[in-house]
């Protein structure tokens, strides 16, 4: 039997409200950005922003002879601030706090900078170095390679080695955070326990109040 255009029409009818009402189900509340819209960097640095205000212990994973002086120190990362557009990340190794890792959204991408201090807050000789995402990596890690501004502070101070640096770091919620540097004939990497937080340290030397 031929259907009749009442039939037709009624038909129509009732699969576009249901379309409509599927499309409704499934979207997402106001001011809430669909999870699959999100680019891997921001979930990266949504996933960052978890970890605010904690801190975790780790150790050292590579076994690079040129750490061999702090392979067996404790090390606590700390997540001590998170801007809209920036997370800063002391890394203490036993009583040294001298170093920070921030990381920035920039309009290209991610940022990693290295931030060293005295311990009465000067800048190291060798400090904000860093590079900038290459492409939009994944969720869980990051990667940046060595950027004009680090290899020309490089160059000055004699450190040729660095100008192939890339640096990394990965954040699995509940799970691990680590942070890595490689480059030919050189590995470091540190990891936390995420699932265990521990006490907060003191500031970083040089800590932006």
């Amino acid at each position: 039997m031929i259907p009749s255009c009442r039939m037709i029409s009624t038909f129509g009818l009732s699969l576009g409200l249901a379309l409509m009402v599927a499309a409704c189900s499934h979207a997402p509340k106001p001011g809430q950005e669909p999870e699959a819209a999100l680019a891997p960097q921001q979930v990266f640095m949504a996933n960052l922003k978890t970890l605010c205000g904690k801190a975790f212990a780790g150790r050292m994973v590579s076994t690079d002879a040129l750490d061999a002086d702090m392979a067996d120190k404790p090390m606590v990362m700390h997540v001590a601030s998170c801007e809209e557009k920036q997370v800063r990340v002391p890394f203490h190794v036993d009583q040294d706090r001298s170093r920070t890792w921030v990381i920035s959204v920039t309009d290209a991408g991610l940022r990693l900078k290295h931030d060293h201090r005295h311990e009465d807050g000067s800048e190291d000789a060798l400090t904000q170095y860093g590079g900038d995402t290459a492409d939009i990596g994944s969720p869980n890690r990051q990667s940046f390679p060595v950027d004009v501004f680090s290899k020309d502070m490089f160059e000055r101070a004699d450190r040729q080695v660095s100008m192939t640096n890339i640096w990394a770091v990965e954040v699995e919620p509940g799970k691990k955070f680590a942070y890595e540097l490689r480059r030919e004939n050189r590995f470091f990497r540190v990891e936390f326990d995420l699932s265990k937080p521990v006490q907060v340290p003191p500031p970083a030397w040089g800590a932006p109040n």
